[in-house]
């Protein structure tokens, strides 16, 4: 990773943990992901599974490309002429796709995210973006959801910022217990919505929680 195109103190904080661990080349990954079918029972070169290995490397170049991405940078431009707007800005039904750190399995869901302004607001499609960088890299629900909101107070400075993540566990709807219709919701209310209750639960009438 090129740390002159990283800035965000979270993703600092990810590479420091990363440092003393060499990432695998791709073809170490491709022979891993061998052995892995080998211990499922199959036979990694029969003809439907022959290039497999790189697919499989592939997909999780894409399912975990948050690594790389700095959430900071994405609402690092900023925009102050609003004609003294000071009311919610929120976004609906941001999709959710992230992978369980526990199972490295699907997390799928909707998030809901809002913020007060004070002096500028952001373009809306950065905030949809913040939400899949986060859920680009191994994750608990309730952890993701802080940092979202942390990320938008850092940059933003608003008065306040509502976080609300409703989803499914693939590793609880397709193993263990295998409850296939239980959805997770977390929430992080920071500011004017963790202090204004009526505000708090215009967020959440909004997100169809209420």
């Amino acid at each position: 990773m090129a740390m002159d195109a990283i800035t965000s103190e979270e993703t600092k904080k990810i590479i420091e943990r990363a440092e003393g661990v060499q990432r695998p080349s791709q073809e170490e990954a491709e022979e891993a992901v061998r052995t892995l079918l080998a211990w499922a029972g199959d036979d990694p070169a029969r003809e439907g599974l022959i290039d497999t290995p790189k697919r499989v490397a592939k997909a999780y170049r894409e399912f975990f490309a948050g690594y790389e991405m700095d959430p900071v940078a994405e609402l690092s431009r900023t925009f102050e002429d609003v004609q003294g707007y000071d009311d919610i800005v929120m976004l609906k039904d941001i999709d959710v796709e992230s992978h369980c750190e526990h199972h490295m399995v699907p997390i799928l869901g909707k998030a809901y995210v809002a913020y007060m302004p004070t002096h500028a607001v952001v373009g809306i499609s950065k905030l949809a973006r913040v939400v899949e960088i986060f859920g680009k890299r191994l994750q608990t629900q309730e952890t993701m959801t802080v940092q979202i909101a942390d990320c938008i107070t850092e940059v933003l400075q608003p008065a306040g910022v509502a976080v609300l993540i409703d989803a499914k566990h693939q590793c609880m709807t397709t193993r263990g217990v295998h409850h296939k219709n239980v959805a997770t919701i977390t929430t992080q209310f920071t500011g004017l919505f963790k202090t204004d209750q009526d505000l708090r639960n215009r967020f959440l009438k909004l997100a169809g929680q209420a």
